[in-house]
């Protein structure tokens, strides 16, 4: 039997997080997507996925899994959002950690989101900027990035292209647009 239900994004904030962040990340998704979106209740980060390696942070594919066990079965995507810091452990094609390990096995990251999936989690530790609407553009791009990974979409190569691998710096989230390529709108 197929569902006739529209699919539902669903955000979790983690902590506090200004109403004025989740209702940009609201508007951007609902845009990006053509979706519903719904801002849950707060809860706090599961103090399992907290750890101290090179510095506190909380395990990002550990809140991927949190997410997945408290999403509501009405809602189709759920997009963890955290001031925190949060890392996972950088691999290479064949599994292994990149190199040097001291650097990838606890690698900060911006976001991280299933692929497909219907789990994926943000920070705004790492992208905080003087000017208030570069925090906010980067926010929305990270997310929606994040939840195209979610529908399915990989890496995408095209300029400006939100999809675009962050390749380690913030810069690659910067200059990109907010917008999905005509390639990976096709995808969806």
């Amino acid at each position: 039997a197929c569902s006739t239900e529209p699919k539902l994004i669903g955000i979790q904030p983690y902590g506090i997080i200004t109403d004025s962040t989740l209702s940009s990340i609201t508007k951007a998704l609902e845009e990006s997507y053509d979706l519903n979106v719904v801002v849950l209740e707060k809860r706090l980060l599961p103090e399992h996925a907290f750890i101290v390696v090179k510095s506190p942070r909380y395990r990002a594919d550990s809140l991927l899994i949190d997410l997945l066990k408290h999403k509501p079965d009405s809602i189709s995507y759920i997009l963890g959002v955290t001031s925190k810091d949060i890392s996972t452990t950088k691999r290479n094609s064949d599994g292994t950690t990149k190199t040097p390990e001291s650097k990838y096995s606890d690698w900060g990251i911006f976001g991280l989101g299933y692929r497909p999936g219907q789990s994926c989690v943000v920070s705004t530790f790492r992208i905080k900027h003087a000017e208030h609407d570069v925090f906010v553009s980067r926010m929305e791009k990270i997310s929606i990035h994040e939840i195209g990974h979610n529908m399915g979409l990989k890496h995408c190569e095209t300029e400006n292209c939100v999809m675009q691998d962050a390749v380690e710096t913030i810069k690659t989230v910067d200059n990109v647009s907010n917008q999905l390529c005509t390639n990976c709108i096709d995808q969806l």
